[in-house]
């Protein structure tokens, strides 16, 4: 970790950062584009946009990075566990898997496991069932050694109605038990903010200083800060990015909609990198395309227009 990282790390812990990171006031202007020819950063792509397509079967799991490669031209690729459907132990279909990255020359970097699969949550209030969880998703830290990735994405779920405390202890627990098998495999947790409390950046920052393990992270979503859609509960999304981006191990870079000047709709993604810069970040950052419910804009237009406007944005 850099001192410049540590330093925000320390000073966000304290409640002190916010106002030292650029662009983070409500009344900031929005960022200006960069388009830096050296960027620290290596583009990805997100499973989970061409959801529609493997949905229909227009292509499958096992052709996603050739997909990714060919009509992307984006070299590296983050993977979403329903789409393995039951073969993620499967030794021969992951072989091949593998054997379809290298020949395209495409990078594995995560698997995102879904928190609606069986593998359990690892926030349940009993102690038993987190242990449990936690066992379950070994497969997926194996999955993700054998294709070369790096970390596999998990979600703060299964906490029911138990208050920011309880909450935080029980999938303190529950994940600590998880990061240590991954760190034995040399493969990182990371927790995204998805829904509930986890979209509260200040508990999802607790619950990484409470596991304090350099193979625990998080995985900032530009876009996942709902605490409560029903009630239309949100939490700001730069203040959210800033709190997380201390223990990112990747970044989510989500678009839902574009305007006629090219602009996200709902984030600015200048802004927002502009964030992800100040903490001296290197790695992936993953285009995904959260979009498309209800919106006239088809997967593949929409991935080239986030990734033009995360290029012009770095």
């Amino acid at each position: 970790m850099t001192q410049r990282r540590k330093f925000f790390k320390e000073s966000l812990a304290a409640g002190l950062g916010l106002a030292v990171l650029p662009g983070i006031g409500a009344s900031a202007a929005p960022a200006k584009p960069k388009n830096r020819k050296n960027s620290p950063y290596t583009i990805s792509l997100a499973e989970w946009s061409l959801r529609d397509w493997l949905n229909s079967e227009k292509i499958s799991n096992l052709e996603f990075p050739e997909t990714t490669k060919k009509v992307f031209d984006i070299h590296a690729v983050e993977y979403v566990s329903r789409f393995f459907k039951g073969k993620e132990t499967d030794q021969q279909y992951l072989k091949e898997l593998k054997q379809r990255s290298e020949d395209h020359g495409v990078a594995n970097v995560m698997i995102m496991v879904d928190m609606w699969g069986d593998d359990g949550a690892l926030a349940h209030p009993e102690s038993n069932k987190r242990t449990q969880a936690a066992n379950n998703h070994h497969k997926w830290v194996d999955a993700a050694k054998f294709l070369g990735c790096h970390a596999i994405r998990v979600n703060a779920s299964g906490y029911g109605d138990a208050g920011y405390q309880d909450a935080l202890g029980y999938f303190s627990d529950g994940l600590a038990k998880l990061v240590d098998y991954g760190a034995k495999n040399d493969i990182s947790i990371m927790v995204e903010n998805h829904g509930g409390l986890s979209s509260n950046g200040r508990w999802l920052a607790d619950v990484m200083r409470k596991v304090d393990h350099p193979h625990c992270g998080t995985l900032p979503d530009f876009g996942n800060f709902r605490i409560n859609l029903e009630t239309g509960v949100f939490y700001d999304p730069y203040i959210g990015v800033a709190e997380l981006m201390p223990y990112a191990k990747g970044v989510s870079a989500k678009s839902m909609g574009f305007g006629p000047n090219g602009q996200d709709t709902t984030i600015d993604f200048g802004r927002m990198m502009q964030i992800v810069e100040a903490f001296d970040f290197e790695g992936y950052v993953g285009i995904e395309w959260g979009g498309g419910y209800g919106k006239k804009m088809d997967a593949e237009e929409a991935i080239k227009a986030t990734k033009k406007l995360l290029l012009e944005s770095m």
